[in-house]
């Protein structure tokens, strides 16, 4: 049992993720079955528990549900797909953590919501810490070329992997005590130095023209190539989000949070998302009145964002 939460854990390491720090722990506790482990109990406490919950009785009482979708409703002919939870590749995945996303079934709720005649506009309800890198890139894409008009409404977290997708939306509305960010991604490792409990000790050896195939951390160089890597995958998550909130990848760079969380008003002010309001009001509006901006929209709407920024400076 030890070897098979170990091979676990290391599955769980195996490549990068685009979450906030303590949920990795926690993925990596509760894989572990560690459920004394401190880091549990932060989490808890960050009050995601009763968010989830709350936002499954608020999906369950926007409307019917949405025939054909995993979990979506419908209401005036607006669809609301959650993401809420850690993100994951594949459905089975989801068992290694606690009420998690399935990218590939959101991406389904989102293809099927997208084709539905009785479908009008799309609202992506979202509390989520961000999770696997593995399918964003394209995920990014398929929401950016959805032709419903899409709104992410954001009721808690929409963190890393989250706002990477939810960012790719036509506007970004927020809970007034929700927050954003967390742009950046985490690489996370062990590497066995002593023998084991059993009195074995592993070795690696990898083929002459792959050094890098198992880098190791203890070492500049296998930082490097680490390194290397996981900026090579923040460049892909930067370059999306900046498409996608139509401004340049330097401004995400300098004014999103640097890896940080923003609250709500900071982050309208910054340009991360676009206004504050409450999930019951954005079903309530027009459909009409929210549709996929321009590029041109959205840099005028960048531009006035930094106009008030400088203002408020008094520059």
């Amino acid at each position: 049992m030890k070897q098979e939460l170990t091979a676990l854990v290391a599955a769980i390491r195996s490549q990068p993720w685009a979450i906030m720090p303590d949920y990795l722990d926690a993925i990596e506790a509760i894989a572990l079955r560690a459920l004394d482990e401190d880091v549990l109990h932060r989490i808890a406490a960050d009050g995601h528990i009763e968010r989830l919950s709350a936002n499954m009785t608020a999906v369950a009482a926007v409307g019917t549900h949405l025939e054909g979708t995993r979990m979506s409703t419908i209401r005036d002919g607006t669809a609301v797909v959650p993401l809420l939870g850690p993100i994951f590749p594949r459905a089975s995945m989801v068992s290694a953590s606690s009420d998690g996303t399935s990218l590939d079934a959101f991406m389904r709720d989102l293809r099927i919501a997208d084709a539905s005649a009785d479908v009008s506009r799309i609202v992506l309800l979202t509390d989520s810490p961000g999770g696997v890198v593995s399918g964003l890139g394209e995920a990014s894409e398929g929401i950016r070329a959805l032709s419903k008009p899409t709104v992410t409404f954001v009721t808690g977290n929409c963190a890393s992997a989250a706002y990477w997708l939810c960012s790719q939306a036509g506007e970004i509305v927020m809970d007034r005590s929700a927050t954003v960010g967390s742009i950046g991604v985490v690489a996370s490792m062990t590497r066995q130095e002593a023998a084991d409990a059993n009195g074995r000790r592993s070795y690696e050896i990898v083929s002459s023209n792959a050094p890098d195939k198992r880098p190791d951390p203890s070492t500049d160089e296998g930082r490097a190539a680490i390194q290397r890597d996981i900026d090579t995958i923040e460049d892909v998550f930067i370059a999306d989000v900046a498409a996608g909130r139509s401004v340049a990848a330097a401004r995400v760079r300098s004014d999103f949070g640097r890896g940080g969380m923003l609250a709500a008003s900071r982050a309208v002010a910054a340009g991360m998302a676009d206004r504050i309001g409450t999930l019951e009001a954005l079903l309530h509006e027009n459909s009409g009145r929210t549709r996929k901006q321009s590029s041109s929209t959205r840099a005028q709407v960048g531009a006035d964002i930094q106009r008030r920024r400088l203002a408020a400076k008094g520059t």
